[in-house]
C-alpha cells in the first residue's frame, strides 16, 4: 500500500463469508490490542495447545519462520494492502510463497518465543503500522465487522480509521 496514492481503503461490508475467517473456532482474548505491556501491537486469543490457526483472509506469505519475542510466525499479505500476523506457533504449517485462502490452517497455537501460555498474539497491519484488530473483528463473536476501513499516511504516519 501506499505506493502510488497516500489512503488505502478496504471495505469489510462487501466481503463474504468465505472471503474471511476468524484466526481461531474456539477460544478467547486474553489480553487486548495494546495489552498490559507497553507497545504490545497484537491481540492476544488463547484455546488449547496446538489448536489449527487459520488465515484471515486470502493472500501470500512473506514470512515464515522464527523472529525474536514472536517465536515462529507467519506473515501474510493480502490483496486489499492488510498484513495479517500470527505468532507463538508451536510449528508453522505454510512457506514463504504459498498462496492461502481464508479459513487454511497455516500453524498449530503454541507458546514459542515471549510466550509464558499457548496463545496466538494476532496482529493486523497497514504499510507496518499495526492497529486494533478490533476495528474489524468482533472478537466475542468471531464475526468479521460491517465496516469500512480507511488508512492515510501523511508526514510518514499512518492514522487508520473505520465507519
Amino acid at each position: 500500500p501506499f505506493k502510488t496514492t497516500d489512503e488505502v481503503t478496504i471495505n469489510f461490508k462487501k466481503m463474504k463469508n468465505k472471503e474471511w475467517h476468524y484466526p481461531l473456532d474456539e477460544d478467547k482474548v486474553i489480553s487486548p490490542f495494546g495489552g498490559k505491556r507497553p507497545n504490545h501491537k497484537g491481540t492476544v486469543i488463547k484455546t488449547k495447545a496446538k489448536d489449527k490457526v487459520k488465515a484471515a483472509f486470502e493472500g501470500v506469505v512473506t514470512f515464515s519462520g522464527e523472529m525474536r519475542g514472536y517465536g515462529n510466525v507467519v506473515f501474510i499479505s493480502h490483496p486489499t494492502g492488510l498484513e495479517t500476523r500470527y505468532s507463538h506457533n508451536s510449528k508453522n504449517l505454510v512457506k514463504k510463497g504459498e498462496h492461502v485462502k481464508a479459513g487454511d490452517v497455516i500453524a498449530l497455537e503454541g507458546k514459542t518465543g515471549n510466550a509464558t501460555t499457548e496463545h496466538v498474539h494476532f496482529e493486523t497491519r497497514i504499510g507496518d503500522q499495526a492497529f486494533d484488530s478490533e476495528l474489524i473483528f468482533d472478537h466475542k463473536k468471531h464475526e468479521l465487522r460491517d465496516v469500512k476501513l480507511t488508512a492515510t499516511k501523511k508526514n510518514g504516519t499512518i492514522n487508520v480509521k473505520v465507519k
